[in-house]
């Protein structure tokens, strides 16, 4: 496993374990969704009841597919396993792409604006800095927006092994900002 891969699943995993017990657990996911839809007031109950359902989804094929020790709780050794088969979570991954950038364009326009990505970002657990260096690196319209395509193919980039040197990478390390 590459070194950037590493250290995005390492992040991912400590942001998704949203009660800090060192394990993922269904209520983490439950969490993690209410925490997003709160930071997105403007967008439409379809949006939010999507994302809450992509993170749902996210836990039952996390659990289904790594908790090789049947404890309904997925250690990271076990979650780090998802990195070396990353094909086994393309669909779950693709549906919480599209929701999360659907919730993040409230309007539509198939543009994300920087409050609301920021927003949603930082009600994921990531670093304000690192989210703006991500943001920047999406290369944002004169209007300070990017794009859902942009932002839904960084989020997939960002669960592949094989990709470095990619916007994702931006959210692991020291904040610039």
């Amino acid at each position: 496993m590459r070194t950037a891969a590493a250290d995005r699943i390492g992040l991912i995993f400590s942001l998704l374990d949203a009660d800090g017990t060192g394990h993922l657990e269904a209520a983490d996911f439950e969490l993690m969704a209410n925490r997003v839809v709160l930071a997105a007031p403007e967008s439409e109950e379809r949006e939010k009841r999507a994302m809450t359902a992509a993170f749902r989804r996210y836990w039952t094929t996390l659990a289904a597919e790594l908790d090789t020790d049947g404890d309904n709780r997925i250690s990271f050794d076990e979650y780090a396993a998802c990195v070396l088969s990353p094909q086994r979570f393309d669909s779950t991954a693709r549906d919480f792409a599209e929701a999360l950038a659907a919730l993040g364009d409230p309007d539509g326009d198939g543009l994300v604006e920087r409050h609301v990505f920021v927003a949603l970002m930082s009600a994921i657990g990531f670093d304000r800095g690192n989210i703006h260096s991500l943001f920047d690196a999406f290369e944002p319209t004169p209007g300070d927006q990017i794009t859902v395509t942009a932002w839904i193919a960084g989020i997939e980039d960002y669960y592949r092994p094989d990709k470095t040197g990619i916007p994702g990478d931006h959210l692991v390390g020291a904040a610039s900002a």
